[in-house]
C-alpha cells in the first residue's frame, strides 16, 4: 500500500509547497499529489527543481495535477490557451518535478447535457485533444491520468475516453467520492476501472433515500455507508503500486431528484443495472446530518477532517 495525500484536501491553509511536503511526510505519505497548479505554487523551472530536491529528501514522489483539458466543458479556462498547449506546458512541468503523470479533468456534471452539450461529444473532444499530444507525451514516458470529476462521466464513460484517446498513455485517476455525484456505486466505479488506474483520489461518501430522490454527502473516512474500507483493501489488491491519496471533502447533502422526468437527460445512457446498484445503497443509508464550520473555522475543521482521515487510514493498514 503506498499511501498518498492529495493537497485539494487542505486546499484552505495557505501554504507554501515545501511546507505540504513536511506536513505529508509527518504522515508517512509516499506520494503527495499536487492536484492543481495553485499548490505547487508556480511552473517556474527553478521553483519545480526545488519542490523535487525537497521532496527526494523526504523520499516523497510527485505527482502534478491540472483542471479541464477538454475545449467544450464549462470548466474549461480558454484564457491559459488551448487544452493541447495546456497539456504541453504540464508536460515540461512534470519532466523537471519528476512527476511520472498529470492529472487532468474533463468537466463537471454541469457537462451532462444533450446534444452538442452531451457528455458523449465533451468525451469526443477530450479524445480528440489526447491524441493530438500523444507523441510528446510517449516519447517522454509520461501518462495523463483523467479523474471522473464531479459527476462529469460514470465509470464506463471514463473507460470509452481512455480507450479512444490511447490507453498506452492515458489512464485514470480514479475518485471513489465522486461517483455518487454520478449516480453510481463506487465499487462498481473500481470494477470497471481498476485495469486502467494510474493514481487516485480515496474519500467515504455517505448515500441515502429522500421523498423525492437520493442525497449524497461526501465524509470523513469512515463514517459514510460505501464501505470504504473494503473499497480501500480492494484498490491496493486491484491497482498494485498505484498511491491511494485521501481527498478528504466534507460537505453537506446533494439531493438527486430522481423521480423527475426532467433529471433524466444527462442520464439516458445509465444502464439498469447499473443504476440498481446505486439505489440499493441508498436503499440501505439513513440520513446523514451536516453542520458546516463557521467561516473563521473552516481552515481548522478542514485539516481536522484530513487528519481524522489519516489516522483512520493507518489504522486500517497498520501503518
Amino acid at each position: 500500500m503506498r499511501l498518498g495525500i492529495d493537497l485539494f484536501s487542505i486546499r484552505s491553509q495557505g501554504w507554501d509547497a515545501f511546507r505540504y511536503l513536511d506536513f505529508c511526510a509527518k504522515w508517512k505519505a509516499k506520494v503527495v499529489h499536487f492536484s492543481e497548479i495553485r499548490f505547487i505554487g508556480s511552473l517556474e523551472p527553478g521553483h519545480l527543481k526545488k519542490v523535487r530536491a525537497h521532496a527526494a529528501n523526504l523520499g516523497i514522489e510527485l505527482e502534478l495535477g491540472m483542471r479541464s483539458i477538454c475545449p467544450t466543458s464549462k470548466a474549461f479556462d480558454a484564457a491559459q490557451g488551448t487544452a493541447e498547449q495546456q497539456l504541453l506546458r504540464m508536460l515540461e512541468s512534470a519532466q523537471i518535478a519528476g512527476s511520472k503523470l498529470v492529472r487532468a479533468f474533463l468537466g463537471t456534471m454541469a457537462d451532462r447535457g444533450t446534444g452538442e452539450s452531451s457528455i458523449d461529444q465533451h468525451i469526443e473532444n477530450t479524445a480528440k485533444v489526447l491524441r493530438g499530444v500523444r507523441s510528446r507525451f510517449h516519447d517522454a514516458g509520461v501518462k495523463v491520468a483523467i479523474e471522473n470529476h464531479a459527476g462529469d462521466m460514470q465509470a464506463r464513460e471514463l473507460k470509452t475516453l481512455i480507450e479512444e484517446a490511447g490507453k498506452d498513455f492515458v489512464g485514470a485517476c480514479i475518485d471513489s467520492g465522486n461517483p455518487v455525484w454520478a449516480l453510481e456505486d463506487p465499487h462498481l466505479t473500481l470494477d470497471i476501472l481498476a485495469p486502467y488506474v494510474f493514481t487516485s483520489h480515496v474519500r467515504d461518501s455517505a448515500v441515502w433515500k429522500t421523498p423525492d430522490g437520493i442525497a449524497v454527502r461526501w465524509t470523513r473516512m469512515g463514517e459514510g455507508n460505501v464501505d470504504i474500507a473494503q473499497w480501500a483493501k480492494e484498490f491496493v489488491e486491484r491497482c498494485p503500486g498505484r498511491a491511494m491519496s485521501p481527498e478528504i471533502i466534507v460537505t453537506g447533502p446533494r439531493n438527486f431528484p430522481i423521480y423527475d422526468p426532467a433529471f433524466w437527460p444527462g442520464y439516458r445512457n445509465t444502464p439498469a443495472w447499473e443504476f440498481s446498484r446505486f439505489l440499493a445503497l441508498a436503499e440501505k443509508g439513513k440520513p446523514s446530518p451536516h453542520q458546516p464550520p463557521a467561516k473563521e473555522q473552516a481552515a481548522a475543521r478542514e485539516l481536522e477532517d484530513l487528519e481524522e482521515s489519516l489516522r483512520w487510514v493507518h489504522n486500517l493498514f497498520q501503518l
